[in-house]
């Protein structure tokens, strides 16, 4: 009865009985909380890096030029992206939790490697196996969840997961500078990751996979036109998703220049706010701040989003983002400029991720809905690479400052994009 959506690509799916399975929020709750712990885990392991890694690159292997230092998000961000990317195509292949646990694996290397590297570009290295991992991982817990609460509260769902991931980003970036502070740069702070790849792995272990859920979301669809089984073709959904859509389009650019802010700041902040004066235990309260922020924040974004739209979180929280950007650059008080931006780029962060997620599920078919998703989450994490591109290049030329100021120019632009081209689609 599971197997039609993940078996051969030509085998329609089977809808189940109707009492077989059920969407909804309530009616799976006790595998929602298993996947929401699951992000849980993800999200620490990304969060090792926020605090330290671009302290281990200037002050461990003595790296002078900034783009070199950010050469680590650079690999990140790419791999990350593309690895998004093709999970939309790997789920017409295999089940959710087999990537699931895959990204796992793939992953174990990467607390060891942060922990011993005998020069930097290890941890470059380290640093494309986070990027899968994170692609695989936090891709198959967003779909499973979207998979199991049905449409009326994708909002809240994405949310709820977001929430989850990024609070421990928040929490472990805190643990790390806390450690790094006590038992210096390496290898503690790095190791604590093994805790959460065994936690991440086991709790998967116990997942179901989510094709039947899906199978029944499809059959109270109408087929979508074209393509093969009425499912557009992999090309034709990256089209779609990436410009030919005007609401699709403007989730997309709104999440490649919100992530590019998170890759910006994650290689900028700890390197401005230290030339400032500010020790590593007060930078890991800015650098955890600002996701834990973020994290709390969705799951009152998310429902918000269920109520009055996709539209107006998005343009709002970029804005919010650009204003918070700014607040960075009041360093006569380092440390309230640091907490003041943290805090706002958190909020604004939250109102937009959950939303935006919504929003692509929303405006995409169900049988095409996991390539719209991995489309969206390759431009969103795109981002990354693309923000510590920028800011190596600008912090070069330019200093810290300028590459800041620059962001904040970028982020208010793309918010009055999307709220030029998205609109709310009516949810069934």
């Amino acid at each position: 009865m599971t197997r039609g959506i993940t078996a051969r690509r030509r085998s329609p799916p089977v809808a189940p009985s109707p009492g077989a399975v059920r969407l909804g929020l309530r009616e799976n709750r006790a595998q929602f909380v298993l996947l929401v712990l699951v992000t849980a885990a993800v999200g620490a392991l990304v969060g090792l890096e926020r605090t330290t890694v671009p302290l281990i690159g200037t002050e461990v292997f003595g790296l002078a030029g900034n783009l070199a230092v950010f050469s680590f998000i650079v690999a990140f961000g790419l791999a990350k992206a593309l690895t998004n990317l093709a999970a939309g195509v790997l789920t017409a292949r295999f089940r959710r939790r087999q990537l699931l646990l895959a990204g796992w694996l793939i992953g174990a290397p990467v607390p060891f490697v942060l922990a011993w590297a005998p020069s930097w570009w290890w941890i470059v290295a380290a640093n494309v196996l986070l990027g899968v991992n994170q692609g695989l991982t936090w891709s198959m817990t967003v779909n499973m969840k979207i998979d199991l609460v049905g449409p009326g509260r994708r909002g809240l769902a994405t949310g709820l997961n977001e929430a989850a991931g990024y609070v421990s980003v928040g929490a472990t970036a805190l643990l790390t500078g806390y450690l790094a502070n006590h038992y210096g740069l390496r290898p503690a702070p790095e190791l604590i990751g093994v805790v959460f790849l065994a936690a991440g792995f086991g709790l998967s272990l116990l997942a179901k996979d989510t094709a039947a859920h899906l199978a029944l979301e499809l059959s109270r669809h109408p087929a979508p036109p074209g393509g093969e089984n009425g499912r557009p073709s992999f090309k034709e959904t990256f089209a779609r998703t990436s410009w030919r859509d005007r609401s699709l389009r403007g989730a997309s650019q709104a999440g490649l220049v919100n992530n590019l802010n998170d890759g910006l700041t994650w290689g900028v902040f700890p390197l401005l706010f230290a030339d400032h004066g500010l020790g590593i235990a007060a930078i890991g309260l800015i650098k955890g701040l600002y996701p834990l922020v973020w994290g709390i924040g969705q799951i009152p974004a998310g429902h918000l989003a269920d109520r009055v739209g996709r539209k107006p979180l998005v343009v709002t929280g970029m804005l919010v983002q650009a204003a918070a950007l700014l607040l960075a650059l009041l360093l006569d008080r380092p440390l309230l400029a640091g907490v003041l931006s943290a805090f706002g780029l958190g909020l604004g962060t939250a109102l937009v991720y959950p939303a935006l997620i919504a929003a692509v599920s929303d405006h995409a078919h169900p049988s095409w809905r996991a390539h719209a998703l991995g489309t969206y989450r390759f431009w969103r994490d795109m981002g990354y690479a693309l923000g510590a591109l920028t800011a190596g290049v600008l912090a070069d030329a330019l200093g810290l400052d300028a590459t800041v100021l620059a962001a904040t120019v970028l982020t208010a632009a793309s918010g009055l994009l999307a709220a030029r081209w998205m609109t709310d689609h009516p949810r069934t």
